[in-house]
């Protein structure tokens, strides 16, 4: 029985933690120059409908280390630039391929590449979530931290699919997260779990907060908004002021790309060694661990 990753809630709340903690053991062994390849003589296609960073080497580097052979693929070298549908190409990949990573838009089409795959689907990034990417943010805490029990985080901007990923994490791992976005700009009516709060006021949420997460206002798509959300995010920048009344000592993260000087103080992202570049190179870390639990066990 196959397992997708669509959402952080397929892996479960002990499934996260376990992929968290296989993840700090991947990268330890990376170090000492130990390699484990769990996933000789597999391969795994790697779509990209939206361009990418991390996620396109972290995944290709990550399969590779794995034993794996990565296929990474655009629309336009697929026939789904052409008309061919999803539901086809999930058909037709699935005898060729032991994992199908999609990054794309609308997260009914990681759904649609889910229902029809036979083998498992993960979601590298949609409009809804980004799963990927909070898998390594929460590692980067766990490292810092030492622990997740107990934490309080604050999302400080866009209600997008980091925001939405963060929620679902604190939903289903049960640590305190409250998010700070500007109206009509929080998550949808009943996207986000019990207990999390969604205020207007950066400075309320950041009250004590152990975490300060945040994104860019105007996500990939969303270019000609961008004058129009940088009026409506006016007092929302991560900096020096804001993190002051959080917790002393606050993480900040971001899952980058970043606009310095916009949503974040570039002071946060000019340590080579901060929470931001640590979370960006758990990248590689969580999404070994990940593949090394739906495709080898």
């Amino acid at each position: 029985m196959k397992t997708d990753f669509r959402v952080l809630s397929d892996l479960g709340a002990d499934g996260v933690r376990a992929v968290l903690q296989r993840a700090m053991e991947l990268k330890a062994r990376r170090r000492q120059g130990l390699r484990d390849t769990p996933l000789q003589g597999r391969s795994v296609a790697l779509i990209f409908e939206k361009p990418s960073t991390r996620t396109r080497v972290s995944f290709e580097v990550g399969v590779h280390e794995l034993g794996g052979h990565p296929v990474v693929l655009a629309s336009r070298d697929l026939q789904l630039g052409r008309g061919e549908s999803l539901e086809d190409t999930a058909r037709t990949l699935s005898g060729y391929v032991h994992a199908i990573v999609v990054r794309t838009f609308a997260h009914a089409r990681v759904e649609a590449l889910a229902r029809e795959a036979t083998v498992p689907v993960i979601n590298a990034l949609t409009d809804e979530a980004h799963p990927c990417q909070v898998l390594a943010d929460l590692q980067a805490v766990l490292e810092l931290r030492g622990s997740l029990e107990g934490l309080r985080a604050a999302w400080v901007g866009d209600g997008n699919n980091v925001a939405r990923s963060w929620a679902e994490a604190a939903g289903l791992l049960g640590f305190t997260l409250t998010l700070a976005c500007p109206p009509g700009y929080e998550p949808p009516a009943g996207a986000l779990p019990r207990g999390v709060a969604v205020v207007r006021d950066p400075v309320e949420a950041v009250d004590g907060a152990e975490v300060l997460v945040t994104d860019v206002w105007a996500s990939m798509g969303q270019e000609a908004e961008a004058a129009a959300r940088r009026a409506a995010f006016s007092g929302f920048t991560v900096d020096r002021a804001l993190v002051s009344r959080a917790t002393p000592g606050a993480l900040v993260l971001h899952c980058l790309p970043a606009h310095r000087g916009e949503e974040v103080s570039a002071e946060y992202l000019e340590d080579p060694s901060g929470p931001v570049w640590r979370a960006a190179e758990n990248r590689l870390h969580a999404q070994k661990a990940l593949l090394e639990r739906l495709l080898a066990g």
